[in-house]
């Protein structure tokens, strides 16, 4: 299930040319919902690109009923010609779908520095919207096309009943496996709903579950020019209670983004590190961010080192607040540091498989958070030195 799990939508994929291999590369979804609504969150990064800077502008005048993606060409660092390509693909898009251009959002993936052959795009676009159906097919098929180095596509699905029986649904899909970092770690991502939900708690919702999900991912430290998360609702379900509304969203968002990181360029190990005994969560959240950071620390990950000094070094980096000598951390949950000194013997630690758990205690209070990343491979740095070429 994917986008078109949530009644209301749309989706179809085409292949336009874009990717060398033939496969599917552009894709649109159409919210053909009673009462549309819409929310988003784009990257941090200062150098944005065209389809970023053109949805944030669809967002702001609040009436947005569809969403084309492409990979391919990431169609960043273009200048004002990728800007009017950004606009063309939307255009495009809301002719083929009898809308207006400033009720679609443009989001687009690959290399950066190139301009898209808008010839193939605009072409492909027109494909996409012929065959666009509400079926699961039609959804599957919308999240293959915004693949890039990702070796699966990524979806996911939530559905609650109310006490009458009748249910609401929230779908996803997802492309993302490497630049993984905060600030939505470096995705493209359309969630959408039938739930009834006024634009005000939607964004709450998606703001909400993005600041414990995406942006907690932190596989590579890198950010990406392209990052989108949308959320687009149709109403067809009826409204929804605001709460669980907000955790049919996260629950979706937090699938999403463990597949993102299952699946980051080169890893064999996902590991997540949670720090608790903080003064707050954003110190928690500091404090996980600086020890994931650690290109150490990934390395003994992925040797399958305990070197447990290596989480304490990066732990101190950070402006978390915490006595240096009562620390203790635990590795796949053997506690081999106590009060900053050695714990348990390292020799019990285990490495049954891909998933890996830091915890960290700063006996500083009485918050915590989790940051999520992973090992670094050999392999992550082959595919990062030729992706380009």
């Amino acid at each position: 299930m994917s986008v078109t799990f949530a009644r209301g939508f749309r989706a179809g994929a085409a292949a336009a040319g874009l990717k060398s291999s033939g496969a599917l590369d552009v894709c649109v979804v159409a919210n053909d919902g009673p009462a549309p609504a819409a929310a988003a969150v784009f990257t941090s990064n200062k150098v944005s690109a065209a389809p970023v800077r053109w949805s944030q502008q669809v967002l702001g005048k609040g009436d947005l009923q569809a969403v084309v993606l492409n990979s391919g060409g990431a169609n960043a660092c273009t200048g004002q010609q990728g800007a009017d390509d950004a606009a063309e693909m939307a255009a495009a898009t809301a002719a083929a779908l009898g809308l207006d251009a400033a009720q679609v959002a443009v989001c687009s993936t690959g290399l950066i520095g190139l301009r898209l052959p808008m010839a193939k795009v605009c072409a492909g676009i027109a494909a996409a919207v012929s065959v666009a159906d509400a079926d699961d097919a039609s959804g599957t098929a919308a999240a293959l096309a915004i693949m890039t180095t990702d070796s699966v596509p990524k979806t996911a699905q939530f559905q609650a009943e109310r006490a009458d029986g009748t249910t609401w649904r929230v779908g996803g899909m997802a492309k993302g496996a490497g630049m993984l970092a905060p600030g939505l770690a470096t995705m493209l991502v359309v969630i959408t709903t039938d739930a009834n939900v006024d634009g005000v708690s939607m964004q709450a919702a998606l703001t909400g579950a993005c600041s414990r999900t995406f942006n907690r991912l932190d596989s590579d430290g890198c950010m990406s020019t392209n990052d989108t998360v949308l959320l687009l609702g149709s109403g067809a379900a009826g409204p929804v209670d605001a709460a669980d509304f907000a955790a049919g969203v996260h629950a979706v968002c937090q699938d999403l983004m463990r597949q993102l990181q299952h699946d980051a360029e080169g890893s064999s190990k996902d590991i997540a590190i949670t720090v608790s005994g903080a003064a707050s969560e954003e110190q928690a959240e500091a404090a996980a961010r600086a020890i994931a950071r650690s290109a150490l620390l990934k390395c003994a990950v992925h040797g399958e080192d305990p070197n447990w000094g290596r989480v304490l070094a990066a732990l101190g980096t950070s402006d978390a607040q915490f006595d240096p000598d009562r620390v203790d951390v635990a590795l796949n949950g053997v506690w081999v540091c106590r009060d900053s000194q050695a714990g348990e013997s390292r020799e019990r630690v285990t490495w049954p498989g891909r998933e890996v758990t830091i915890d960290v205690s700063l006996k500083a209070g009485e918050h915590a958070a989790t940051v999520w990343t992973n090992d670094l491979t050999a392999m992550y740095v082959h595919e990062n030195s030729a992706y380009s070429s």
